[in-house]
């Protein structure tokens, strides 16, 4: 019996050994493996090797502090721990900005979910006036960038706490007080228009899938509206709600461009700012504290977040198509309804954008007098300013700004869409699956990192010569790799999608007729997968044009983009100009969207248009 047993435990010996000599073979034959690998050791790179690098600064003695923390450069410390955490300054370096970022992430949660909720329940679940075409226009703050709706503000409500030209109201002869100017409440205000599009996408899924033979069940056993939506509908909603409440959060806590615009002139500190301070005054080991802080603060929202989703996917509603999409008519709430979603959609788009359009043709702000409109904003010369002296259009800088936009985010948007394409072939075709695991969680990885955090990561990678690389700051080269690093998880995301729906036929034909890798990857994949690779590319780049968190921290003057350009001209007070560059990235991005809707096939609010 032993003997037998041996010989089999040979046999299973050798099955395996062979087995793991064919996949290596074919491995050899295939280089999706290789690639495999040399993608693995790129975002290692590109996206590992930032984030371990602040979390070590953290604990180490930076350059120039070697005598405020009596210790050598390089030395093991746990100063700007304590000097964060639990000195006299903690107050004002980490926990008042931690509470005024909680607050405003919280108010926004509150009121973007009850206002986007009550919308998303009138798409859905209602026979409201114009739905089809509010299901879409209702999403478009969303798709609009965070500061536009902020500039928009500041033009219409800034006081002279500030400086520098006065809001519209202000020269109407209406004083703003501060806390309707700048802080707390507008942010929270804008934060809620931006969001409340997201609350629509998310929870009208839900009421999509929900059966609404489950209220009228509730109903015909003498159930009250009220009990029906607190008992039945409520606790089936309540995943979306908190998934739309955690996320938001997560991206409230590095949120930069609003709290740059209402917060920082005034002092009022967030998280995100106060990060942007560190790094302004070259304190490198706060600023690593506090992005640790932010990257924390994310990772742990996500998480909860991915656990509640796995908690609710345990339990589904059965029913009939039919029986879901049942909607009921408003009858003297219609007009009500109605007027309620067409007044978010001006508070959220035509009172911004056309508040940022008036202001660049305006000499005086507020001043609605025929010989105050002027369009010298845009085109024209020899202005009366000391820095600006032609209207954007005519400007060397804003030309080079938009050249630049175009090089480095189109560069990095291209390279982003090509990798995760080729991120989703290795992960779909790998014959070794912890190799596609990995890279399915390292492309990932940024997404759970604040781009705020995220960029402070990377200049403290890169500020510095490593090895055979040279200091990258202040060189294109660092804001394309940051680029492409922020942007691939939804580029891998992409890729892997779209390679799960090709089948491996098309390809094991085209190897048995002799063509190689390269061949097929030409003529098959990627004609099948156009589609896929433009939406890979064109997602990227619209993030890129709409983003500032990476390029306020790791751009200069010379790097300068649209949305940093921009940013300048808001600190030296051209209003006009600075809103004039603003909206024209809104409708580049507007523009964006709009085209990757049509290389899709979707529409923007599919999901809320059946």
């Amino acid at each position: 019996m032993v003997a037998i047993d041996k010989q089999a435990t040979r046999k299973e010996t050798g099955f395996g050994f062979r087995k793991l000599r064919h996949r290596f073979a074919v491995a050899t034959r295939d280089p999706v493996i290789a690639i495999g690998f040399l993608l693995a050791a790129i975002f290692a790179f590109l996206i590992l090797a930032p984030v371990i690098s602040i979390l070590v600064n953290v604990a180490i003695v930076q350059i120039g502090d070697a005598a405020r923390t009596r210790a050598p450069e390089g030395a093991w410390t746990f100063y700007y721990l304590t000097r964060a955490f639990a000195s006299r300054m903690s107050s004002i370096l980490l926990w008042q900005p931690l509470l005024n970022t909680a607050s405003v992430a919280l108010g926004a949660i509150v009121l973007s979910m009850s206002v986007g909720g009550v919308l998303a329940w009138l798409i859905n679940r209602t026979e409201l006036a114009g739905r089809g075409w509010l299901a879409t226009a209702l999403i478009i703050p969303f798709m609009l960038p965070t500061w536009t709706l902020a500039l928009a503000w500041t033009t219409i409500f800034k006081n002279r706490t500030v400086g520098g030209q006065p809001g519209w109201l202000e020269n109407l002869g209406f004083a703003t007080p501060d806390w309707l100017a700048y802080g707390r409440l507008p942010m929270i205000v804008i934060l809620s228009l931006h969001y409340a599009p997201f609350v629509i996408l998310i929870l009208g899924s839900a009421l999509q899938r929900l059966d609404a033979q489950l209220e009228d069940s509730a109903r015909i056993l003498g159930a009250s509206r009220r009990r029906v939506a607190f008992q039945i509908v409520l606790p089936l909603m309540r995943p979306a709600l908190l998934s739309c409440g955690l996320l938001i959060l997560a991206d409230c806590i590095g949120e930069f461009a609003v709290p740059y615009v209402l917060g920082l002139p005034v002092g009022f500190d967030t998280l995100s700012t106060s990060l942007y301070r560190a790094i302004s005054t070259r304190q490198t080991g706060m600023a690593a504290v506090m992005a640790a802080v932010i990257m924390t603060i994310g990772v742990l929202t996500l998480y909860i977040d991915t656990r509640m989703m796995r908690e609710a996917r345990r339990f589904a509603i059965i029913g009939g198509k039919g029986a879901m999409d049942r909607r009921r008519a408003l009858g003297r709430w219609q007009l009500p309804a109605a007027g309620f979603a067409l007044v978010f959609f001006a508070i959220g788009v035509v009172i911004p954008l056309g508040t940022l359009f008036l202001s660049t043709i305006m000499r005086i702000p507020g001043r609605f007098t025929p010989e105050n409109f002027t369009f010298d904003y845009w085109i024209g010369s020899n202005l009366d300013t000391v820095a600006l002296r032609d209207g954007i259009l005519l400007a060397p800088e804003f030309w080079s700004a938009g050249l630049n936009t175009l090089i480095i985010i189109g560069s990095a948007s291209l390279a982003s869409g090509v990798l995760g394409l080729l991120v989703g072939y290795v992960v779909i075709r790998s014959p070794f699956a912890t190799l596609g695991a990995f890279l399915r969680q390292i492309t990932f990885m940024p997404y759970l990192v604040p781009g705020i955090a995220f960029a402070a990561a990377f200049l403290t990678l890169f500020a510095v010569p490593r090895g055979p690389i040279p200091a990258l700051y202040g060189t294109s080269i660092i804001l394309i790799l940051a680029l492409i690093a922020d942007q691939m998880p939804f580029a891998s995301r992409s890729g892997i999608a779209a390679m799960a729906q090709l089948g491996k036929e098309p390809e094991e034909a085209a190897r048995v007729a002799g063509a190689g890798w390269w061949r097929r990857m030409i003529s098959i994949v990627l004609p099948i997968q156009k589609r896929a690779l433009a939406s890979a590319i064109l997602l990227p780049f619209i993030s890129g044009i709409k983003g500032v968190s990476l390029f306020i921290i790791l751009a200069v003057p010379a790097t300068d983009v649209l949305t940093t350009y921009s940013l300048r001209l808001v600190d030296y007070n051209y209003t006009q100009a600075a809103n004039a560059v603003v909206l024209m990235i809104a409708l580049l991005a507007l523009a964006g969207t709009i085209l990757i809707n049509r290389l899709t096939g979707n529409g923007i609010a599919k999901g809320l248009e059946s």
